[in-house]
């Protein structure tokens, strides 16, 4: 890299910082793999740097100029004075248009940066990360060999760090050639060992991306891949892999599952033409509709999950959250990109909806819908719930610190029932703790247990729980909502905006609790950013988990 410094002194700088990126051009695009092989190896002239900002310059510190001041020195700085030194351009086009000419050049994503933004060494509303596909470093916890050869690989066997274990995140079978096949199998053979590194969770499933576990050989992990994908599944493993070289700027045990930002994917974040986009839908926060629909867009892959085959009940605002709303859970009228079941679903009524795929997220936001409520059923299996819920709803004069309080409560009578819980706020007032199920049990059995619960919770503590309803019987009390569990009833979904001043959002949260502040903490303005510090999905092991009543019952009674 010397030479690429040398480079560097020609431009008109004696002191500063540079914000950019090296890279090696094939026809005038990146490619990643001659980038990783021009750092390997001793000729490495065909480096580029590309300057894309300029923080210090000359002992003054340009942070809190606008972006497009420091962009203005900087280009000059660079201008012309090396080829292998050049401004990364700008481009004034509508942010939809360059994204899909991105893509279907092959590129990577795009940035979108607010001209009249700050320069922060964190994660920012203003500058916003948009990936045709997703891509990200992953340590190598083992590998399988070609078929019919030993001396090539044929899968890596991947994984991340979460709470200071090594989660097996899926393999990836495609994106080298013979020569890296070789030299990849050449370099994990010398870090082989007995065992696997990845969790005992892991270590439970008796396949691995479609091969037997006899097939695999461990290695020490520490060697560390970028991999691009198109998305993460519910149970958090990389789909449609692809290997894209060694990275050896990265200590493994740094190797932790990525938030972007903006996830956008081909089937992830979805931009469509919002009508009426400036119309305010919230007074209180001058809330605009084209923010809640982006809101949806760059949430979608997160949220399906929990809406996925699971028949809806929607708040819709056509007019705003001030005006008049409605529920819909029947396709009285058409709502493009939602699937309409079948009506014999639900006997004497008519079809009802789900949302099952991003597109569909955001193509119900764009129709003025607001909140997304969910059955505790799914379609496939719509008689036997696979979750209980538990709604924590504060009575007048209830403190928030009462409802921390109360929230460990339940998680404490839960556990000794043998019962796993996760928790997410409302959006609104409220908790919710959600118990998944085998779907085994009627509806009936489940809300009876329920109730159950809930009575026992307000017999024990009377000051604090109230398992009737109404405003007079929960005045400095929580009722505990065990109705949510009965047959054709909803709760508003994970991800889901509240259609209340605010717009605050239901969030998945555990280990936040005691630093919970309110219900409504997160609203679709601040939830994202949020979310982009999140390393590890609070409800990652929510989707593995089925358990069964019986014992609970029986213990309850």
């Amino acid at each position: 890299m010397r030479s690429l410094a040398a480079e560097i002194e020609k431009l008109d700088i004696s002191e500063g910082w540079l914000d950019g990126e090296i890279v090696v051009l094939r026809d005038g695009m990146p490619d990643f793999n001659a980038l990783q092989n021009a750092i390997d190896g001793h000729r490495n002239e065909a480096i580029v740097y590309f300057a894309f900002d300029l923080p210090y310059w000359e002992g003054r510190d340009l942070r809190n100029l606008p972006l497009v001041q420091r962009r203005a020195k900087l280009a000059t700085l660079v201008a012309d004075r090396t080829e292998r030194v050049r401004f990364s351009e700008a481009f004034e086009a509508p942010p939809t248009q360059m994204f899909q000419a991105a893509c279907q050049l092959g590129l990577e994503g795009l940035m979108f940066k607010r001209a009249d933004s700050p320069y922060v060494s964190a994660r920012t509303e203003s500058w916003l990360k948009a990936k045709c596909k997703l891509r990200q470093e992953f340590v190598i916890g083992g590998f399988s060999d070609r078929e019919g050869s030993r001396t090539e690989i044929g899968r890596l066997y991947l994984g991340v760090y979460a709470d200071g274990e090594l989660r097996y995140t899926g393999g990836v079978g495609t994106g080298w050639d013979s020569a890296a096949a070789t030299d990849l199998r050449k370099r994990l053979a010398k870090l082989q060992v007995d065992k696997s590194p990845f969790s005992t969770e892991a270590r439970a499933s008796s396949r691995w991306g479609g091969r037997r576990d006899a097939a695999v050989q461990w290695v020490k992990p520490t060697l560390v891949a970028e991999v691009e994908f198109s998305e993460w599944t519910p149970e958090g493993q990389v789909r449609h892999a692809s290997f894209k070289g060694l990275r050896t700027d990265h200590a493994a045990k740094s190797i932790r599952r990525e938030a972007v930002q903006t996830a956008v994917t081909p089937h992830g974040m979805v931009a469509i033409k919002v009508t009426n986009p400036e119309r305010v839908i919230d007074k209180s926060q001058g809330i605009t509709k084209v923010e809640l629909v982006r809101y949806y867009e760059s949430i979608a892959s997160r949220m399906l999950p929990h809406l996925k085959d699971r028949p809806l009940s929607l708040v819709r605002a056509p007019d705003g959250i001030d005006a008049t709303t409605f529920f819909q859970k029947h396709a009285e009228t058409a709502m493009p990109g939602l699937t309409e079941r079948p009506p014999s679903l639900w006997p004497h009524h008519a079809a009802l909806l789900t949302a099952d795929s991003p597109e569909a997220i955001v193509a119900a936001a764009q129709m003025n819908v607001v909140e997304f409520h969910t059955w505790n059923s799914t379609a496939r299996d719509i008689n036997h719930p696979d979750r209980v819920i538990f709604d924590l709803d504060p009575g007048a004069g209830v403190a928030w610190e009462t409802m921390i309080e109360a929230a460990m409560l339940v998680h404490a009578l839960l556990d000794e029932l043998g019962l796993q819980a996760w928790l997410k706020t409302s959006g609104g007032k409220g908790l919710h703790i959600v118990v998944p199920l085998a779907p085994q049990r009627s509806y009936d059995e489940v809300k009876a247990f329920s109730r159950a619960a809930v009575l026992h919770l307000a017999a024990a503590l009377p000051q604090r729980f109230t398992a009737r309803s109404g405003a007079a019987n929960r005045k400095g009390k929580i009722f505990v909502d065990y109705l949510r569990n009965g047959f054709s009833q909803t709760t508003a979904a994970a991800f889901s905006a509240r259609a209340r001043p605010g717009l605050g959002v239901s969030m998945p949260v555990w280990e936040q609790l005691p630093k919970l502040k309110r219900g409504d903490q997160w609203t679709i303005r601040d939830a994202r950013e949020y979310l982009s510090f999140q390393v590890a999905d609070p409800w990652a092991a929510y989707w593995g988990t089925a358990q069964t009543l019986t014992d609970a019952i029986q213990r309850l009674s």
